[in-house]
């Protein structure tokens, strides 16, 4: 279970992490590493308080 979780955690990351490099790339020409890694991490947070959210919703607490 917490293996399957920080798998989640990781490939997450690696996800956001890439479509905002690619993003950033593109459309502005560079793609600092602080501004892929913090929108990575906001991302990943957001995730993880949907999930939450749903959770708890799925069992009426």
């Amino acid at each position: 279970m917490i293996l399957r979780e920080f798998f989640i955690i990781v490939a997450a990351f690696a996800a956001f992490a890439s479509a905002t490099a690619a993003y950033l790339a593109v459309f502005h020409g560079e793609a600092p590493l602080k501004e892929i890694l913090s929108t990575a991490f906001a991302a990943v947070i957001g995730l993880y308080v949907g999930r939450y959210i749903e959770r708890r919703l799925a069992h009426g607490r």
